[in-house]
């Protein structure tokens, strides 16, 4: 059975802590330990069949990087290494960390951009999450009335988490390895 690879972008270590969670509730046998994006190189993500992928919101909207603020590489200087990448054949879900109250306008919607990067490389996205339970003005990680993956607010809600993680987890384990479900 192939593995889950879990790759996340972060500036002050929130997402970083919630991928190691992922990680803790599936288990070393299903998913790989999770690495940071800005020490990760694309090969590293095709050797993957599926992939849990999440990122810190940034600006209006913006990838996380060095031109919102980073203090480091994030997303924003690893997504421009995707040109031309065929990501086909490819399951990915995506979380996301964002905060409603002090940013309800813009809620989360760093998490589209690396929805659209993945999906226009080809890749089978899943793992849309409902907007019920949250408290917000708008978000652009919105399509058909859902999240386009996990969202968390871990300063808002961040007694949440765990419960979401596992219900998120356990929806979207099928999704990344069908060959786990039996028969």
């Amino acid at each position: 059975m192939s593995k889950i690879g879990i790759f996340f972008g972060t500036d002050t270590g929130s997402t970083r802590l919630v991928a190691k969670k992922i990680y803790s509730i599936l288990g070393a046998d299903i998913a790989d330990k999770p690495k940071n994006i800005n020490r990760t190189r694309v090969e590293e993500l095709l050797q993957y069949d599926a992939l849990i992928l999440g990122t810190p919101s940034y600006g209006v909207g913006d990838l996380p990087g060095l031109a919102v603020g980073c203090q480091e590489a994030n997303w924003a200087e690893f997504v421009p290494y995707l040109d031309d990448v065929d990501f086909s054949g490819k399951r990915i879900a995506l979380f996301g960390l964002g905060h409603q109250e002090r940013y309800a306008s813009r809620f989360a919607s760093s998490l589209i951009q690396l929805y659209r990067a993945f999906y226009g490389c080809g890749a089978q996205m899943v793992g849309r999450w409902s907007t019920e339970g949250y408290q917000f003005e708008h978000s652009d990680s919105i399509i058909d009335n859902q999240f386009v993956g996990l969202v968390l607010d871990q300063r808002g809600q961040a007694f949440l988490t765990d419960e979401r993680l596992n219900v998120w987890l356990a929806q979207i384990k099928p999704l990344l390895l069908p060959e786990l479900v039996q028969d």
